[in-house]
């Protein structure tokens, strides 16, 4: 007997890596960032005052706290996101998104929605869509930090 619950993460795993394979070569190319680095920024645009603790970024991106630290780094050095001391609490810093990061983003967003209709182009009716957004977002209802 198939085990459908297997088979159907597997088969979820392996659609997101033929989906960051697809995005990973426009977000390169064209916007001189990786997947990961776009997700970090989509965060950070959906936060209120578009800034996340280390930690924060860490749990939302199911990373840890030291591959935040690792990918903020190079970002803050092209100047998308910047470093935030708290000013109650000198241990706590954030990654802020800065306005140019805020403009990264953006376009980011439309190369991913260009990719994004790609891959359920002539394959899905809006009916069939609807209904796997719903089953999605079930899967996800409880994970912090919703990107839509």
């Amino acid at each position: 007997m198939i085990d459908l619950c297997l088979t159907n993460t597997l088969r979820l795993l392996q659609s997101a890596d033929q989906i960051k394979a697809r995005l990973s070569g426009d977000f390169a190319s064209v916007h001189g960032l990786s997947v990961n680095e776009v997700f970090l920024l989509m965060h950070l645009e959906q936060a209120p005052l578009h800034r996340l603790s280390r930690v924060e970024l860490a749990k939302r991106m199911h990373v840890s706290a030291s591959t935040v630290t690792r990918m903020a780094a190079p970002l803050e050095k092209i100047g998308v996101v910047s470093r935030q001391a708290d000013e109650r609490d000198a241990r706590l810093a954030f990654v802020v998104l800065t306005a140019t990061g805020l403009e990264k983003v953006q376009e980011a967003r439309v190369t991913f929605a260009k990719q994004a209709s790609y891959v359920f182009r002539d394959r899905w009716t809006n009916a069939e869509l609807e209904q796997l957004s719903s089953l999605l977002h079930r899967l996800i209802a409880d994970a912090p930090g919703d990107l839509t």
